[in-house]
């Protein structure tokens, strides 16, 4: 019978590898080999293989690195129990037993210590060789490698897919709570959920999590990028994100595969990117243009700290589904379009952009946008009203995105002095309040459409029908005569 010795100790005092080349091999899956005619006659029928060994030492404890099928024909075996017992101690996963030539049969006795100890013991024909076992084992192995990259590329392509969509943080989340089977969850450095996929687990496997969040998120010291541990049979993990924000991804599976690690790693890089500020202007000028404003500098005198753009458009934006944006989500239009000053505070469900320079705004998938005409830094507040109109109009005419148009002072609107035209607006709209001003604004620009004026002012189309009634009232006024509308619409424009 040959004998077969792989992998050897490393010589010259290097340590030998902490983790296996490839992902363990099921013991059942070598016993399903009927070629090699092998049959367990002792032990668990669950072991998982890393390694072949071949030795006839009495003691072949010190050439063991653990998770061994030991290939013996028991030249030297004196004391099965003793034998056994040495080969636990060293982390062997199984032994096969070849009989014949020193042996016929399998001893009894080393059955007995098999059983008592709980080591698998496997029954090697005579016909076969240890030499035939080995080859199988490793082309076992290459075959659980191939399928375990290609889990992983699915899983890197799949990820990168979802960082690509509308809703790239949740998406990723989505995919990677898919792949890896369980639930994934996005904590924000005072451990606040921010995003979560998945089946929610135990309360205790949660409290699990939030404490490995602690110790990857830990500030006062450094702090591991990752982290593990195994609770009641479930393996929970929590990883660092990178970009400063002490945001962590937690995880917990029920299983956990070789190629876990890579995929939950491919995963934080994508959310690190998604996550991370926008660099396009300095974070400590932001924050001193902040400060400046606060104690009474003039916009225009901040305006260099924020980027030195000399004019600014203002976009206000809306999930196309309607859900609120959460912070990271906001913070990822921001990126998309160009900046990091972004307001995810207005109102529950509008975001508001800050965007320099005098660039058209693209469509963003998923989005809803309404852009202003771009503005001084010192015009930033009717900017700021001229979004949110033409996020009102795109809502209504259901558009991705309507730009603010900036030609009220051409045509005829040119001919009448500026100064007369504010004054005659004033007097005609002063019966009107705000709400009503806002409402005839928006019905006029829509032609009258009673839908499309609620969708956009996001009331009930009544409400629309009551106020345009009492518009009519107030001015004294036939809003069915396209005299009187193109005239409100001029004072309205000119306002």
């Amino acid at each position: 019978m040959d004998g077969s010795s792989m992998p050897q100790p490393v010589a010259g005092g290097t340590p030998p590898p902490t983790s296996p080349p490839t992902p363990p091999i099921p013991l059942t899956r070598l016993l399903a080999r009927k070629e090699l005619g092998l049959r367990q006659i002792a032990g668990p029928a669950e072991a998982e293989l890393l390694w072949v060994h071949a030795s006839e030492m009495a003691d072949p404890y010190p050439y063991l690195l653990g998770g061994e099928l030991l290939l013996s024909a028991g030249v030297l075996l004196k004391d099965p129990d003793a034998y056994v017992s040495r080969l636990l101690e060293a982390g062997a996963a199984a032994l096969g037993f070849g009989v014949t030539p020193v042996f016929d049969t399998v001893p009894g006795a080393l059955i007995e210590a098999c059983d008592r100890h709980g080591l698998p013991l496997l029954e090697v024909p005579p016909q076969t060789r240890f030499t035939a076992i080995a080859r199988a084992v490793w082309r076992l192995m290459a075959e659980a490698r191939h399928r375990e990259l290609r889990r992983v590329t699915r899983a890197q392509q799949a990820l990168a897919t979802a960082a690509a969509r509308p809703d790239p943080v949740a998406a990723v989340l989505r995919q990677l709570a898919a792949r890896l089977e369980g639930w994934v969850v996005l904590l924000s450095a005072d451990g606040e959920e921010l995003h979560a996929a998945g089946r929610r687990p135990a309360p205790d496997i949660g409290a699990a999590l939030a404490r490995l969040a602690g110790v990857v998120s830990a500030a006062t010291r450094p702090a591991p990028a990752s982290a593990t541990d195994t609770v009641r049979g479930t393996h929970v993990s929590a990883y660092a994100l990178g970009g400063g924000q002490g945001l962590v991804l937690a995880l917990a599976t029920e299983r956990r595969a070789e190629g876990d690690h890579t995929v939950a790693g491919i995963a934080v890089v994508l959310l690190s990117l998604l996550a991370a500020p926008h660099q396009g202007a300095d974070a400590a000028g932001r924050a001193a243009a902040l400060v400046r404003l606060l104690v009474g500098a003039a916009p225009e005198d901040v305006a260099p700290l924020l980027g030195g753009a000399e004019r600014w458009t203002v976009v206000h934006a809306r999930r196309a589904h309607g859900d609120p944006a959460d912070p990271l989500t906001a913070g990822a239009l921001g990126a998309a379009l160009g900046s990091a000053l972004v307001d995810a505070g207005r109102g529950p469900e509008v975001v508001r952009v800050l965007v320099p320079g005098g660039e058209r705004i693209a469509p963003q998938p998923g989005w809803t946008l309404g852009a202003s005409a771009p503005a001084a830094i010192t015009a930033l507040e009717p900017a700021d009203s001229q979004a949110s109109r033409a996020l009102g109009r795109a809502a209504a005419t259901r558009s991705p995105l309507v730009h603010h148009r900036a030609d009220a002072g051409s045509g005829l609107a040119a001919l009448v002095p500026p100064d007369r035209a504010e004054a005659h607006a004033r007097a005609l709209l002063a019966p009107l309040t705000e709400p009503l001003v806002e409402t005839l604004r928006c019905w006029l620009s829509l032609h009258g459409s009673w839908d499309r004026t609620a969708t956009a002012l996001r009331v009930h189309r009544n409400t629309v029908r009551q106020r345009i009634a009492r518009c009519a009232a107030l001015l004294d006024a036939d809003l069915d005569d396209m005299d009187v509308r193109t005239e409100l619409w001029f004072a309205l424009r000119t306002r």
